[in-house]
């Protein structure tokens, strides 16, 4: 197994929250040397994995090490100097409220979730900023940790890239520190903290039309044009924002959007899959063990591209065909037909 190195002590993390991404960042850092702990939402799913070593549900065919600690206890993450969010944005708020005055205010807080909470546009970095800080003042350490890494293929230690995004670089660098030592995952460092949060939420809109186009056999020469024009909506309302352009053509923008349009078993890309096969959305939801981050995303996107007076005609027909009964392939059919413009990336 390896090691962290000899000069890098190990760091004492907490990772809240025990689904997909939570269990294989928990491998990942076991696997770097550093000293993990999950803290579940109660104490029976505590216990069936500290006991079991497995969910056959959420994440079938992984066995969690047993260096790796697993507790229900929100005191365990009192002594921990670095905190994963590792639970869905819109749940970011509730899970983290009753820890604020658990977690060390000069703890490293790493968001791992990919959306914006829908009451407040806020993304997740701002949420736990709020919640555990009253905004983001100055000593305050909040990070995103993004990019094309799909749960199953982590959990089976393929190769993979991630990026730690933080306007302060040296807080970037720590995280790259920390996972420097795991073999099949490289992190990258940014300074767009905003723009990877962007990208890593609007990229789940442009899965969920993916997987429709895939449902309803529109073929691939469609699906790569969503890709291209996704992209540019992507690029486009992340700029007005405040966000950086080149940031949505990197691994944490166009590298998680191909990742997340194209696996197999990417959930928001098999929800749209499913939706174009004539499957209502309440039924499809209802039937996921995991969540679906791009739905609720959906409604925050387009509040947000209204707002700021931004065209974005592959968001809004996801919007549609989710909450407004849009046929998918009428859907399809109005984007054809949208008057002759020149390409524009962004």
């Amino acid at each position: 197994m390896p090691t962290a190195h000899a000069t890098t002590p190990a760091a004492p993390v907490a990772i809240v929250g025990p689904g997909q991404m939570g269990l294989v960042l928990a491998d990942a850092l076991h696997a770097a040397g550093q000293a993990v702990c999950l803290l579940a939402r109660d104490e029976h799913e505590a216990a069936v994995l500290r006991t079991d070593r497995v969910d056959e549900v959420r994440l079938p065919g992984f066995v969690l090490e047993r260096g790796i600690e697993v507790t229900a206890d929100p005191e365990a993450l009192r002594e921990r100097t670095v905190i994963i969010a590792a639970v869905p944005a819109q749940s970011i708020r509730a899970a983290f409220r009753p820890l604020r005055g658990v977690i060390d205010p000069e703890a490293l807080v790493i968001s791992a979730a990919k959306g914006i909470e829908v009451s407040t546009l806020l993304t997740p970095t701002s949420v736990l900023a709020e919640v555990l800080a009253d905004g983001d003042p100055p000593g305050g350490r909040f990070a995103a940790l993004s990019g094309p890494t799909v749960a199953v293929e982590l959990a089976r230690r393929l190769p993979a890239t991630m990026v730690a995004a933080s306007p302060d670089e040296p807080v970037a660098a720590e995280i790259q520190r920390l996972f420097d030592a795991t073999p099949w995952l490289r992190i990258y460092r940014h300074r767009d903290r905003l723009g990877i949060e962007l990208a890593g939420a609007i990229k789940n809109v442009i899965a969920l039309a993916a997987g429709i186009i895939d449902g309803i056999g529109a073929g691939a020469n469609c699906k790569s044009a969503l890709l291209a024009r996704g992209l540019a909506e992507m690029a486009r309302l992340g700029t007005s924002l405040g966000a950086q352009h080149e940031t949505f053509f990197g691994v944490g923008g166009v590298g998680d959007l191909a990742t997340t349009c194209f696996s197999a078993s990417g959930r928001n890309r098999s929800c749209g899959e499913r939706l174009g096969r004539g499957e209502s959305l309440d039924r499809i939801l209802a039937s996921m063990v995991t969540v679906v981050e791009g739905v609720p995303t959906t409604r925050a996107v387009r509040t947000l591209a209204t707002r700021a007076g931004i065209e974005m005609p592959i968001c809004d027909a996801v919007h549609e065909i989710l909450f407004e009964g849009l046929e998918p392939s009428r859907a399809i059919q109005r984007l054809m037909n949208r008057r002759p413009i020149a390409e524009i990336v962004g």
